[in-house]
């Protein structure tokens, strides 16, 4: 079987990394948002269940069907604005918004309208908001010296050491004298770890004229907006050619059979997808597919021990992880830039697009991303006003001639 002879430890490892970053950056948000529609211990480990079900299944599906590292994850800017906006709904209420906005995502996904938007997006914009978008990982690599400085100088050290001498593992190397250093020093923190497994609960959904108008069109909104959109600008930047209607309507269609258990919203990585793309899961970028099916394994058994993995994952160091990340996304930051400014033309509206999606800029509760891209592509069309349609139909173009 092909995939088994495609297997490596760098891609595991950056499959790890991916599930890493993504749980310890915003399962406290996911967490907060179930809180906040009264949601009980049993019902919170329900929706770490359901959403680990739901990406790790949507990782390995869509990885393996289409031989390209593609990472799914939940709505972190949805999770947020559950938290602003879920005040008052029940959890009935909720998990049938949560209905709707699937719906609407698989009917955005497979009818073929947003992939349509996106092959109008240059590639030079694409690539400016994702260099933009990685680029405080990057940094927090070298601001977690403020408090750990040994920790992350012995990790820098080990990761510039292998990438002279065995490339391939240089974020292995660095995650493993970080784990080594922080059990030394004695600030791992896995006193009060205990493996229990989640228990799907189901809710019965219920729908009502303000949780649709409230909660779900936000919500599809705000996923498309702050989500998927970036998603498919990060797998067209890394290099990679996919049809875009079936990855948004998977995701969509894998929210709706899971909402009921507290999967409230799937879409695409871009930030971790980023890590499964890059140099680091393997040299050979027909191989790294293998990161994104074993983040989609890992997904799949932190789903199943629910919020206890994600406070096993809180018992790392929080500059270990910064550093770790940081570190993975190296390659990807640095090809992100020499695409966005390589074209003469479009090269001050790629420098607008990173600098937009870098200030971290959120306007109606949309991230800075689709700003990013957005004001990229303003500053594209006023730079070529006469030329500028055309300059946007040149990506579809392309994507119509690879087909």
């Amino acid at each position: 079987m092909a995939f088994i002879k495609d297997i490596s430890v760098s891609a595991i490892v950056a499959g790890f990394v991916t599930v890493l970053v993504g749980f310890t950056s915003s399962a406290v948000i996911v967490i907060q948002a179930a809180q906040s529609l009264g949601a009980s211990p049993k019902e919170v480990g329900s929706w770490m269940w359901a959403l680990g079900l739901g990406m790790g299944m949507t990782c390995i599906g869509l990885s393996l069907r289409y031989r390209v590292p593609l990472a799914t994850a939940w709505s972190t800017s949805g999770a947020a604005m559950l938290i602003a906006g879920g005040a008052g709904i029940s959890m009935g209420e909720a998990v049938g918004a949560f209905i709707l906005s699937g719906t609407l995502i698989t009917l955005a996904g497979f009818s073929g309208w947003f992939e349509r938007v996106m092959n109008r997006l240059p590639m030079s914009i694409a690539s400016g908001m994702l260099a933009g978008l990685l680029l405080r990982f990057g940094i927090d690599a070298f601001t977690a010296m403020r408090t750990e400085p040994e920790l992350v100088l012995a990790m820098f050290a080990a990761y510039l050491g292998a990438r002279r001498v065995v490339p391939r593992y240089a974020v292995i190397a660095a995650l493993l004298v970080g784990i080594g250093y922080a059990h030394a020093t004695g600030i791992l923190h896995f006193e009060r770890f205990g493996w229990e497994l989640a228990v799907p609960v189901f809710t019965r959904p219920e729908f009502g004229f303000s949780a649709a108008f409230g909660v779900a069109l936000p919500l599809f909104v705000v996923t498309m907006a702050s989500q998927n959109m970036p998603g498919i600008a990060v797998i067209r930047a890394s290099g990679y050619t996919v049809p875009v209607s079936p990855l948004i309507g998977w995701t969509g269609a894998a929210t709706l059979v899971l909402a009921p258990f507290g999967a409230f919203a799937l879409n695409l990585a871009a930030i971790t997808a980023a890590i499964s793309m890059g140099r680091e899961a393997h040299e050979d970028p027909a191989k790294r597919y293998v990161a994104a099916v074993a983040a989609g394994v890992f997904y799949i058994a932190v789903g199943l021990f629910g919020a206890t993995v994600v406070a096993g994952f809180a018992a790392l160091p929080g500059e270990l992880v910064l550093a770790i990340a940081g570190f993975a996304l190296f390659g990807t930051i640095g090809s992100s830039l020499v695409l966005a400014l390589s074209n003469d033309r479009e090269r001050e509206p790629a420098l607008i697009a990173f600098l937009v999606t870098a200030s971290g800029i959120a306007i109606g509760g949309i991230g800075s991303a689709f700003w990013g891209l957005t004001a990229g592509i303003v500053a594209l069309l006023a730079a070529n006003w006469t030329s500028g349609p055309a300059v946007l139909k040149q990506a579809e173009t392309q994507e119509r001639l690879t087909k």
